[in-house]
Formats: structure tokens, sequence, C-alpha cells
């Protein structure tokens, strides 16, 4: 008879080979569950970003503020030598028949190449570009009047090569960038009239995407919006880094006495007295050279952090500002404070813009009037008034009573209290 119990066989030893591939898969699947959360993390807080709100509404408000400011600027202290800079006295130069840039040759930007030779009509598109430059620092109707002062805009700074700086593209690119943002939701015309007007919806839709409506979804224009922010920033931290990893390879920079070369040359130093007194100090002409190196190549990195951030935009705001007033490029500097000005918070910029009003308002209002005393002296001394002769006391009656005290110039207290028995 058989026995028909089961026999277990118990495993073998396993191999070290095995176990160190069980523990490479265990590794690996670890990781990418981490790797897969952080991503599903990631996302999720870009797309929240992205769609949800429109970030630093009031940065980039103050960012079309100074850019329109920055074109007014320019052109009004152009316009004595705007025929000699840009219009008909330029045909020396040869840029005239050839134009150095590109630009000019695309019929989009062509505008004022083909009227530079009539001064009747180059001085009217540039009243109308002034113009337009003022439209878009109100953010009147922006939507039409910026992309309009961009394409403009292009045709007119690129007459002549010699004339541009590198602040020119920086503007430009900006300008195309404000295109696709809301720039006039803060702070504008526009603002203010979506505020006041009431869309009726049974107008035509024409009227109503003239009246304020939104012309594309929501999502889609936070979307917008917001990578146009993500755009800037890239661009303006580009800028610095290759700026500061440019000026350390130059022997100058190194040594530290690269700000000292520029302010002493006639084109870039307008303020001789001031670039004297500024330079004669070596040490702090060191502290200024590799100062401003290092608060570019810094600068991306001091946004990731608040406390930091304020550094930084303090920092390259007084870099900014010494360039514009020792170097005298001042419409370069206010264009790149411009672009800069979206890396500060909405909630700071409300403060600030609380605290002007409530200063202004405190200077211009009136002091309240005084109210006259019907009192007599008070205890602390004589009145200032000069004593009055007595006159002889005549008996008033009731009756009588307020109107001796209107004579007097006392009566809104006495004319106020009711008379006994009235009503």
């Amino acid at each position: 008879m058989t026995d028909s119990t089961p026999t277990t066989t118990r495993p073998g030893p396993v191999s070290p080979v095995t176990r160190a591939g069980r523990l490479v898969r265990a590794v690996v699947l670890g990781v990418l569950d981490v790797v897969r959360g952080l991503a599903t993390r990631a996302g999720g807080f870009a797309e929240s970003w992205l769609m949800d709100a429109k970030h630093a509404t009031y940065g980039i408000a103050v960012t079309r503020m100074l850019l329109g400011a920055t074109g007014i600027g320019l052109l009004l202290t152009n316009f004595s030598t705007r025929l000699y800079t840009f219009g008909s006295g330029v045909a020396w130069s040869g840029e005239t028949a050839e134009p150095v840039s590109p630009l000019p040759r695309i019929w989009l930007f062509s505008l004022f190449q083909r009227i530079r030779l009539n001064d009747a009509a180059f001085t009217t598109g540039y009243v109308i570009l002034f113009l337009l430059a003022v439209a878009v620092l109100l953010g009147w109707r922006t939507r039409l009047t910026l992309p309009v002062f961009f394409v403009a805009w292009v045709s007119f700074i690129e007459l002549n090569d010699a004339a541009s700086d590198q602040g020119d593209n920086m503007y430009r690119i900006a300008l195309l960038s404000l295109i696709f943002a809301d720039s006039a939701g803060r702070w504008s015309l526009d603002a203010r009239r979506r505020a006041r007007t009431r869309i009726d919806p049974k107008r035509n839709w024409l009227v109503q995407v003239w009246q304020g409506d939104r012309l594309l979804p929501e999502w889609l224009t936070n979307l917008s919006h917001n990578l146009v922010l993500v755009s800037m920033t890239l661009h303006v931290c580009i800028v610095y880094a290759s700026g500061a990893l440019y000026k350390a390879g130059g022997e100058p920079w190194q040594q530290g006495y690269a700000i000292y070369n520029p302010l002493h040359v006639t084109r870039f130093g307008p303020w001789p007295e001031l670039s004297d007194l500024l330079t004669t100090f070596a040490p702090m002409v060191t502290v200024i050279s590799w100062s401003s190196i290092i608060i570019q190549m810094c600068f991306p990195m001091m946004l990731l952090n608040r406390i930091s951030r304020v550094i930084g935009l303090f920092g390259i705001l007084s870099f900014h500002i010494g360039i514009a007033i020792l170097m005298g490029l001042p419409w370069f500097s206010l264009a790149m404070i411009a672009i800069d000005s979206i890396f500060i918070r909405d909630v700071t910029w409300r403060r600030m813009a609380d605290f002007v009003r409530d200063s202004w308002r405190n200077t211009t209002a009136e002091p309240e009037p005084v109210e006259p005393s019907v009192e007599g002296p008070s205890a602390d001394g004589p009145s200032a008034e000069p004593p009055e002769e007595p006159v002889d006391q005549v008996p008033v009656t009731p009756a009588e009573q307020p109107r001796q005290l209107a004579d007097a110039g006392v009566l809104t207290r006495v004319e106020q209290q009711p008379q006994p028995g009235a009503g």
C-alpha cells in the first residue's frame, strides 16, 4: 500500500547573481515610481500655474508702461535731430539705398524706409509713432495699438544702424512678447473701461469684443500670458548670464579696471567730473567691476528665493541706474528695468500703489475748518484779542437772543436747539 502524503521540497540556495538581480530590479522599480510621482506632481503644478490664472499682472503692466515711456523719451530727445539721425540727413551713410539691417527690406517693416526722404511725411509718421507710444503707456485699446506700435517701431529704429544699441533688441523682443500677454489688465484705460462698461449680450459679436469681451477662452489667454512670463524670464537670465561670462573672460574685468575705460570715453562719459570722482579711488573701481559680474551671474539663481530675489533686484536696479547716469544710456537702462519689473510680486506693487495714493491724498487734502468757539478765554492765558471796552448792557428778551448770537457770529448750535414748546 502506497503512502499518498505529499512531500515538500525545500528550495535550493539562491545564487548571489540572482540576489543581485532582484536587488537591482527593486531599486530600478523604486526609482521609476519616485520619478513617476515627481513627474505627475510637476505636471500638475505646471498645468495649474499656466492655466488657472494670470500671474504678475501688475508687474507686466509696469513693463508695458515703462516700455511706452522709453519710446516716448527716445522720440522726444531725438525730435530736434530726427531728420539728421533717422531721416533724409542719413543719406550720406548709404543706408537709404542699401540698409544694413535686413528688416527694412521686409514689406511689413518698410514704412519708414519708404518715407524717410520726404521730410513732411517722415515727421508725420514720427508724430504718429509718438502718439502710439503714449497709447501704450496709458493702455488705450492695447489689443490694437500694441501690435501697430511694434511694427512701426521696428520700421523706425532700423533706419540707422549706427544709432542703435543692444537695448533696442531687448525693447522690440519685449514688445513682441507683450502682444501675447494681458499687459493692460491693470493700471490702464482698458481696465477702467472694462470695469465701467456693461457688455450687452444681445449686441453684435464685434461690438462685444470692442466693449472688452473675451475674444478667446480664458484658459488659452492664461496660458499665453504665463508663457510670455516664462519666455521673458529665460531671455533676461540668458542675457545676464552670458554677459557675465563674456566679461569674466576679458582681461580688464579680471584685473578689475573695466569700468574705467568707458567712463573716460567722450561717447559714454556725459559727466566727466562725476566719472573722475568715481574712478579716483582704485579699490572702488575694482569693487564695481567685479560686483557687476557677480550680480549678473548669480541673478538667475537669486530669483528662486524671496530674500535673495530682493537683493538681486536691488543690485540689478543699481547696475542699470549707474549705466543710465554715468554712461548716458537712459533708454537702454529703462527698457531693462521694465523687463525686470515682472519679478516683483503683485502684492508689493499694490502696497506701493496704496502708499503713493495715500501720500497724495494727504498732501492734497485741505485742512478741516476750525469752528469758532463760544467759550471765553482759556485758563492757560489771556486771549490774543484785545479786550473790548465795556458797553452798557441792554436786557435781551428770549425771542431776541438768537439774533444777538447771530450778530456775534455764533448761531449754529443755538439755532439747532429746539425751542420750548416747539412741535
